[in-house]
């Protein structure tokens, strides 16, 4: 049998973003780029700062479930640099996922966003970034996104 899944938090992702650039309805949904602008990586004996560098790549379908793809990088204290590419789904009820459209307050407890984030580094202190597997519970707030990572034991 195998081991019962387990995860451990790890840090949090706090992501300045800027205005939603519209590249239009490609037929299966509108296509959104989201740039990053910024932030913060906060965790137990991590912390980062995040280049303003990078975007959310978005698809939304009509009837509102959104598909993530985010790619930026981070600095951390020591000086080290990673890179993330972070795929995920965003998805609810479709009034309260027209106000996130509209850049408007909801409550992250009424949608699901979670994702899969994955990273890159030259760093041999960070190489275990690359050695596991991590989930991201999420939240959109109207000028950031933030997500709490969570290693998969």
């Amino acid at each position: 049998m195998a081991p019962a899944l387990q995860t451990s938090y790890v840090f949090s992702l706090a992501i300045k973003v800027g205005a939603p650039i519209v590249a239009g309805d490609l037929g299966h949904g509108v296509r959104r780029i989201i740039p990053v602008l910024g932030g913060e990586v906060r965790g137990p004996g991590i912390k980062a700062t995040i280049f303003p560098c990078g975007a959310d790549f978005q698809t939304i379908r009509p009837n509102g479930f959104t598909e993530l793809e985010a790619k930026y990088a981070f600095e951390m204290d020591d000086g080290a640099v990673v890179y993330i590419e972070n795929i995920g789904i965003r998805f609810g009820p479709k009034p309260l996922l027209d106000r996130i459209a509209k850049g408007e307050i909801v409550d992250p407890g009424q949608i699901y966003f979670r994702s899969v984030p994955r990273f890159e580094t030259g760093a041999a202190n960070y190489r275990w970034l690359m050695e596991n597997l991590f989930v991201g519970v999420g939240a959109r707030h109207p000028d950031r996104v933030e997500i709490d990572v969570h290693q998969v034991l």
